[in-house]
């Protein structure tokens, strides 16, 4: 399975491959990285079937994770990738604009690596 994580902070593809070294071995997952919403569209329409989960941060400098959330939606309908979006605010009007963007699952910082392996597995079954 092929997961974009876009995050404008540096250290989060590091944290990533370290978390899912094992995984990333296997050949289970492979990961590609955005560091900002304008990257994550840019590698999208270079790369348009080949992505089946993106992960992105919502407060990024620039396009916004919820901006970038509304274009791949608008943009990438068919088959639509999915989409759970990261905040270090877990405030409800941020959540209810998400979920109304079509985001399939909201996480909170700092991120539970447990937690976001078993909602991989279950959410796209790898």
């Amino acid at each position: 399975m092929k997961i974009l994580v876009v995050d404008d902070e540096l250290d989060v593809q590091f944290l990533f491959e370290q978390r899912f070294r094992r995984e990333i071995r296997s050949g289970e997952l492979s990961f590609a990285f955005a560091h900002s919403g304008e990257e994550a569209l840019n590698y999208l329409s270079q790369h348009p079937s080949e992505i089946i989960l993106i992960l992105s941060d919502i407060n990024m400098p620039g396009m916004s994770g919820l901006e970038l959330l509304r274009k791949i939606r608008e943009h990438y309908p068919s088959p639509p990738p999915k989409i759970m979006m990261i905040t270090a605010y877990g405030d409800v009007d941020t959540f209810n604009q998400a979920m109304s963007y079509g985001a399939d699952d909201f996480l909170t910082k700092p991120l539970d690596f447990g937690g976001l392996k078993d909602k991989l597995n279950t959410t796209v079954g790898t």
